[in-house]
């Protein structure tokens, strides 16, 4: 199993466990995704995937898109794509 840099967290919403990500490659609703670095180190599948308020279930790279989290992460944490391989 391996990874790719998708994005990074830019902001942790901690009263409804959601973080914001702003991608640097695509990611979709059902991605296994790993969050690394500043005290996170878990992987989970992305279940809620949203821009601007609304469901999505891509994103391109560029945006900056809301995941729901199953722990709580800080800003500057990386996210990685789980690939196996």
């Amino acid at each position: 199993m391996t990874g790719v840099r998708v994005g990074e967290v830019t902001h942790f919403f901690d009263r409804i466990n959601v973080a914001a990500i702003l991608l640097t490659h695509p990611l979709h609703k059902g991605d296994q995704v790993h969050f690394l670095g500043h005290g996170s180190d878990f992987t989970q599948e992305i279940t809620s995937l949203q821009i601007e308020h609304e469901a999505v279930e891509n994103a391109p790279k560029g945006e900056e898109v809301a995941v729901r989290v199953v722990k709580p992460v800080k800003a500057h944490t990386s996210v990685f794509l789980i690939t196996e391989e």
